[in-house]
């Protein structure tokens, strides 16, 4: 399975973005769904991830109420909707998936094989 993120862009603090993972190569249907995103200098950290059935969201503590993760099945296609957008939250953003990723391990990157390349994603205050 490829995964490619896209959807980056420049926005002003308080704007919105849609970050989408696409799949090709196979479904991910039933595949939990990680993002993560690595600011200059940083390390590369979890931002959130939808489980296998897309019935729990894990966030991490500083995007909760602001971002929010769907699935679109028939798109084979991983959303990352971001609100309330701050300069602290530019970085480049990953997606990464995994059939056997389980809730005790779903915020660790080596639990993911599949990764897609970065979107940059760019907050200006």
């Amino acid at each position: 399975v490829q995964l490619q993120a896209s959807g980056g862009g420049l926005v002003q603090a308080g704007g919105s973005l849609r970050l989408s993972c696409a799949a090709s190569g196979g479904t991910i249907s039933r595949w939990a769904v990680g993002w993560f995103r690595q600011a200059p200098g940083m390390e590369r950290n979890f931002v959130g991830a939808i489980n296998r059935s897309g019935g729990k969201i894990y966030n991490e503590d500083s995007v909760k109420g602001r971002f929010t993760i769907s699935r679109d099945t028939a798109r084979n296609t991983v959303y990352l909707q971001m609100n309330s957008l701050r300069p602290e939250d530019t970085a480049v953003y990953y997606c990464a998936a995994d059939p056997s990723v389980i809730s005790s391990n779903v915020r660790s990157q080596s639990a993911y094989g599949n990764w897609g390349l970065g979107t940059q994603v760019t907050v200006s205050s």
